[in-house]
């Protein structure tokens, strides 16, 4: 699964730089995949006209959002705090553009 969504995001330059897969197992020990995968909230991409050795780019993920998050003095347990109408609005820009890249059309 992960060579195939690589090799999918490379040829529309963007570059799967971290991800996860959660699978269990049912009762007859049947494989399933458990939770979402190859998304900007379960994966890092990086635009890979951008990415440079020793460098961490700019990236269609939800690391904005860890980044401003990381800026506020909190002690990181629930609920965090609310975010400002910028940073949801250039989030929710990333994720568009990481849509558009990898599929072609912008979201609805």
């Amino acid at each position: 699964m992960y060579r195939q969504a690589r090799d999918y995001a490379r040829q529309r330059g963007i570059i799967i730089a971290d991800t996860k897969f959660e699978f269990g197992l049912d009762a007859e020990e049947r494989l399933y995949l458990i939770d979402e995968a190859l998304t900007p909230d379960s994966s890092r991409f990086w635009p890979a006209d951008q990415y440079r050795e020793g460098i961490s780019p700019p990236s269609f993920d939800k690391q904005f959002v860890r980044d401003y998050l990381e800026t506020l003095d909190w002690d990181k347990r629930a609920p965090g705090p609310r975010l400002p109408a910028e940073v949801i609005e250039r989030t929710s820009a990333k994720y568009r553009e990481a849509c558009l890249r990898l599929t072609g059309r912008a979201p609805d």
